[in-house]
């Protein structure tokens, strides 16, 4: 009972997330011209799901190794339940809470612009454009292009655009500025 316990606060305190160690090693593995020994690097892959597996042993994560990440991404809540597409593109700075689904269609995913926030439980499909300094809410569904400076909540709804309030959809914003 005592192990038992102790397991369980080792896991509530989140010590085996370190993100510098977790995205240093992640870059290893996925460069295909790493001058680091191919044993080091499975070893590393290995680590990897395991700390994975120790954060989200119910929740499931999964990063594709084609994953571009200009930068690593600021995640508050660790490793769970973030699903990204192994051909999404993600820009410098950006913010992804927990449960986020980054989908892709027919082989092509979503490319997200620098200074992002992309809310708890939102979910990008296809191959759609994230501008940039694009805030994306709380179980928000974006399956359209967003331009830059937005707020987007609800399904393909903006809410603030370069600072100002508005009420519009997605698509009405594409039919007006084309």
């Amino acid at each position: 009972m005592v192990s038992f316990v102790r397991l369980f606060n080792r896991l509530a305190e989140n010590k085996h997330y370190n993100h510098k160690k977790y995205w240093r090693m992640r870059k290893e593995v996925i460069n295909k011209d790493s001058k680091v020994p191919k044993m080091i690097r499975f070893y590393y892959l290995y680590r990897m799901k395991k700390i994975e597996a120790l954060n989200n042993a119910f929740i499931g994560t999964f990063m594709g190794v084609g994953t571009t990440f200009l930068e690593p991404p600021i995640l508050p809540h660790a490793l769970n339940g973030i699903v990204i597409s192994s051909f999404a593109k993600i820009g410098k700075n950006c913010t992804i809470y927990h449960q986020v689904t980054i989908a892709q269609e027919n082989n092509k995913a979503a490319e997200i612009g620098d200074n992002c926030l992309i809310g708890a439980g939102a979910k990008i499909i296809g191959e759609i454009k994230i501008g940039n300094n694009v805030k994306i809410g709380a179980n928000a569904v974006v399956n359209k292009d967003v331009p830059d400076n937005c707020t987007v909540v609800g399904i393909d709804k903006i809410v603030k655009l370069n600072d100002k309030r508005v009420n519009m959809s997605l698509k009405d914003y594409w039919n007006n500025n084309l």
